[in-house]
């Protein structure tokens, strides 16, 4: 039962990550890139590596892929906030439709 769970949790994470790599080609900006590829991305491979920890059971190979996946949790997010905030800091132009832009909000405060 615990496979079926496992191979359910792969192919589920398979599937987020996929779609976080159509959104990294299809998106029309930066930003939206990054939020398509740290969102999809970060939640696929972390199922998947859940997945890995579940099929294998109690052992080395499932703690290091719970290691794994809490590592990929921390330091995923905080790497596109760190692009994000120095790409607008560059001067990367929002995409033209875009409607709101709160970094600059917040800056002129």
């Amino acid at each position: 039962m615990s496979d079926i769970i496992g191979y359910i949790l792969i192919i589920v994470g398979i599937l987020f990550d996929i779609f976080g790599c159509i959104g990294l080609v299809r998106f029309p900006d930066v930003y939206n890139r990054l939020q398509a590829s740290t969102k999809c991305v970060t939640l696929g491979t972390i199922l998947l590596l859940v997945g890995v920890a579940v099929i294998s059971g109690l052992g080395a190979t499932s703690a290091k892929a719970i290691i794994c996946a809490v590592f990929i949790l921390i330091t995923s997010p905080t790497a596109a906030h760190a692009i994000a905030k120095g790409a607008y800091a560059s001067g990367v132009a929002l995409w033209e439709n875009s409607v709101v832009d709160k970094y600059a909000e917040e800056s002129k405060k």
